[in-house]
């Protein structure tokens, strides 16, 4: 019951996190450490948790899919919708290659000097929540790119680089990829669009990466507990990005910006006293 109760409690933080610019990482990392903390008979091993974070956020994915369902599919009839598609899937494709480099080339030196550092979660929260108020407030008026085709294979590139600077812990992906995008001249909504389209095929790359990593040896309970975390991150996230589309066509991103600085300094106090 208790490690049902600590997989539900992590998917609930990752399906809040994983699409706001706030660092599903730095949260999920910050999350486990109070559970492990504070709720006994915490037995759930390091191994199998590594997995975890990453494979729940398959849940995550799908909820982008369906949500985006009639952006992204390709399944269609139409001649014009399905050659338009397949441009904007070929754009995505370009602008995941930095990552997925890096990712492949760098994914243990990252997890043995970043994961599970708090400072390192602290500093780059607030860091970072600075420079979304400084966009917000200088670069608001100069949009550019307004819609999907608008974008070209060179901007999504340049955008899958910013992505990159998600895998130190406390950046967020979404917030790395949404202040390039802004910096380049993108509104707010095809900023936070393609940035979930991006995450389609980084989440789902990352995943199958830790799955071929630590293979499929999983038990009965740990593939139930899996399966449990990904419908529960599922259906969080679907809610939250329903939300999120249709908060930033009225609002900017400084709210987001403040409670990254908020929460870094009082992780910040909690680790000097």
């Amino acid at each position: 019951m208790i490690e049902f109760l600590v997989v539900i409690i992590l998917s609930i933080v990752e399906g809040l996190t994983e699409f706001l610019p706030i660092s599903s990482t730095g949260h999920l990392i910050l999350t486990e450490n109070l559970l492990k903390e504070f709720i006994p008979n915490y037995t759930l091993s390091k191994s199998f948790m590594d997995t975890f974070m990453i494979v729940i956020q398959f849940g995550a994915i799908i909820a982008v899919v369906v949500c985006f369902w009639n952006d992204i599919s390709p399944f269609t009839l139409d001649h014009k919708k399905f050659k338009s598609k397949m441009i904007l899937w070929s754009k995505i494709i370009v602008g995941v290659i930095p990552a997925g480099v890096i990712g492949i080339l760098g994914e243990e030196i990252i997890s043995e000097f970043f994961m599970d550092n708090i400072y390192i979660i602290a500093t780059t929260l607030i860091f970072y929540g600075i420079i979304f108020i400084i966009i917000d407030k200088k670069f608001k008026r100069n949009v550019i790119v307004s819609s999907l085709s608008e974008i070209t294979y060179k901007l999504a590139f340049i955008i899958g680089i910013f992505q990159c600077l998600a895998m130190i812990p406390g950046t967020s992906r979404s917030g790395a990829t949404i202040i390039g995008a802004l910096l380049l001249g993108f509104s707010r909504p095809i900023s936070a669009e393609f940035s979930f389209f991006l995450a389609i095929p980084t989440m789902a790359g990352a995943t199958l990466l830790k799955l071929m990593k630590n293979g499929m040896t999983f038990n009965r309970h740990e593939l139930l507990l899996i399966v449990t975390g990904t419908v529960v991150s599922f259906l969080v996230a679907y809610a939250v990005i329903k939300w999120f589309m249709g908060y930033i066509k009225s609002k900017d991103f400084t709210a987001f910006g403040i409670y990254r600085i908020i929460l870094g300094i009082i992780i910040f106090l909690t680790l000097i006293f």
